[in-house]
């Protein structure tokens, strides 16, 4: 499973880019892929329009992991082992998601997420 973020969607919803190809090379090759609701949230902030909507729902084949208890202890755990920069609040909530999901993550911010890496965090390549 790969667990995509807000920027990945955005960008995955413009057929042409790269990361609309490697979602589909990821989906021919029967991978999984879905967002938290924190995500999600995030995508639908826009802007986007209702095509763009319904694209994204398209590849999210596993749709979304809501978020719980267990989320919030693991973005806590993360927040606090990364020396609680308050800008990344939003990125240990999504990083979380995808860590308790065992989900790989596919983000175009690399850098911001690279800081999760050591704590369990796969990126998606």
């Amino acid at each position: 499973m790969i667990h995509l973020d807000a920027n990945f969607l955005i960008a995955g919803v413009n057929r042409t880019s790269g990361e609309a190809r490697a979602i589909e090379r990821w989906l021919q090759r029967g991978e999984s892929l879905a967002c938290s609701t924190i995500t999600w949230s995030e995508f639908l902030n826009g802007p986007v329009s209702p095509a763009q909507i319904a694209t994204a729902r398209e590849f999210l084949s596993a749709g979304f992991a809501d978020f719980e208890e267990v989320h919030a202890v693991r973005a806590a755990d993360l927040f606090n082992g990364t020396g609680r920069s308050r800008r990344l609040k939003f990125d240990c909530l999504i990083a979380a998601a995808a860590l308790v999901a065992g989900a790989d993550f596919a983000t175009c911010n690399v850098d911001d997420f690279r800081l999760f890496v050591p704590h369990g965090l796969v990126l998606a390549t």
